[in-house]
């Protein structure tokens, strides 16, 4: 969904990833893949003025042999609204982009709602669907195929789980309970938070190659897939390269 220069995908039941494209970005507002082209190209004091397939070989070229600094000059910043354990398992990649190959990078931050301060609005993940440990038995992953009579009743413990947590929630709060210790009563994982993280163009690939795998947990990879809508938006060619 476009709304002027703000691009919003829907993910999930009531989550979503959002971008202001006039504002957080930092590149080429024209052809944002000529700035990794441009700030490579540097070495040689040379510039394009306009991408061309002998650009378009440079940047594959670049992301082939770990050539990855000009990808990191290139930054752009979203706003994303997930539950807690869907949060966690991003940052754990940008985290980890941070070190990718040995460099450092330092366009990389996270800034998120905290329910030290917000006491209203809580917000959960309602499933509509549980999955199953798969068949090989592993600790990791899911398989859908549920019962639809467990599939209620799990649903149905769920949902009471929250409402009962969310009373017990308001009521600490009513006898002057600090939010930061009435929070305990909130179940953690489902819990919607808001957050907005800046990452450069290196940064955010690595996180997508992470994310998007088959084994990756569903909810992670479809939020993946949002970040990537927008992505390949401006960095087209760039998201080719880095993603090969």
């Amino acid at each position: 969904m476009k709304e002027k220069d703000t691009i919003v995908v829907p993910v999930l039941d009531k989550g979503y990833v959002l971008h202001k494209q006039n504002q957080w970005f930092l590149g080429n507002s024209g052809t944002p893949d000529l700035e990794p082209v441009n700030d490579a190209r540097v070495s040689f004091d040379r510039e394009s003025n306009s991408l061309t397939d002998k650009d378009i070989r440079l940047l594959k070229y670049l992301a082939k042999h770990g050539h990855t600094s000009p990808f990191r000059h290139s930054v752009i910043k979203f706003e994303l609204y997930a539950p807690l354990m869907v949060a966690r398992q991003l940052w754990k990649y940008i985290v980890g982009a941070s070190h990718d190959e040995g460099c450092q990078d330092s366009f990389t931050s996270h800034n998120e709602s905290s329910r030290r301060y917000i006491s209203q609005d809580e917000e959960f993940y309602l499933p509509s669907e549980w999955r199953l440990l798969p068949e090989d038995g592993i600790k990791q992953g899911s398989q859908r195929g549920i019962n639809p009579d467990l599939n209620s009743k799990v649903s149905i413990k769920y949902a009471e789980h929250v409402l009962q947590s969310e009373k017990l929630y308001k009521e600490a709060l009513a006898d002057g309970i600090a939010p930061e210790m009435a929070r305990l009563f909130l179940p953690a994982y489902g819990l919607y938070v808001r957050w907005r993280m800046t990452m450069s163009l290196q940064s955010v690939c690595h996180l997508l190659k992470q994310r998007l795998e088959d084994d990756a947990q569903w909810e992670c990879r479809e939020y993946a897939k949002a970040i990537l809508v927008i992505l390949e938006s401006k960095f087209p060619e760039s998201i080719i390269a880095l993603n090969d």
